[in-house]
């Protein structure tokens, strides 16, 4: 089961009008193709993150087209391979732990 952080600025926006995936949408091609112009000087590991971030948000959209959600979930699971990959080791240890206190957290509450 994958971890959703509601409090990352994407979940707090409003629907006006019904142009929220719209609009998110836009904005993770956007942040896709500077990740892509800018690979020649080193990925950026903040950038990955926030566009698996955006997907997986917009996966979530009940609102979205399911070969859309379907879409946007396949891509949030690749793009957290690229920020699994481009974290040092010692990232990744923290991340993995962070990750997994989390889940034990959530198993806890329910």
């Amino acid at each position: 089961m994958a971890i959703i952080d509601r409090t990352d600025p994407i979940f707090l926006t409003t629907n006006q009008n019904g142009q929220r995936p719209e609009l998110m949408l836009s904005a993770v091609l956007h942040l896709m193709s500077h990740y892509t112009a800018n690979a020649d000087s080193g990925a950026c590991l903040k950038l990955a993150s926030v566009i698996e971030r955006h997907l997986k948000a917009l996966a979530s959209l009940p609102e979205l087209a399911p070969v859309l959600s379907a879409t946007c979930q396949q891509l949030s699971e690749q793009w957290a391979g690229v920020v699994e990959r481009a974290m040092p080791a010692r990232e990744k240890h923290n991340f993995l732990e962070r990750l997994m206190a989390r889940s034990r957290a959530g198993e806890q509450a329910a």
